[in-house]
């Protein structure tokens, strides 16, 4: 947990030593990590499934901390603790995907 509140903490410091704060609304911060997740997957695209390993992974850790570091600052923004939400959202997909109906399929569960 304390990794968390250090990463924050620099994104934070990181941000507001550049005056950036008056544009992370949320709209902004949520198209920025929608725009950064669609650099992340231009990494792989046009790829076969024999090159996914070849990505360039110093780019694919740039681009995913990217992700990471957007999503952070709208959750914080929010006062919103990302391994609570993340945990919430894993209890309620195991209703909607139970193991018995869902276990090695990739259907929604609208479909199982």
């Amino acid at each position: 947990m304390s990794n968390y509140k250090d990463v924050i903490e620099k994104l934070i410091e990181f941000r507001d030593e550049r005056n950036w704060e008056q544009f992370h609304d949320s709209k902004n911060l949520a198209l920025a990590l929608s725009i950064e997740a669609a650099e992340l997957n231009e990494l792989f695209l046009w790829k076969k499934e024999h090159e996914l390993n070849e990505v360039n992974y110093e780019k694919l850790k740039e681009e995913l901390a990217d992700v990471l570091a957007y999503a952070f600052l709208l959750a914080e923004k929010h006062e919103l603790d990302v391994f609570d939400i993340v945990l919430d959202k894993i209890k309620k997909n195991a209703v909607k995907y139970p193991v018995e109906k869902a276990k090695g399929t990739a259907k929604k569960y609208t479909e199982l």
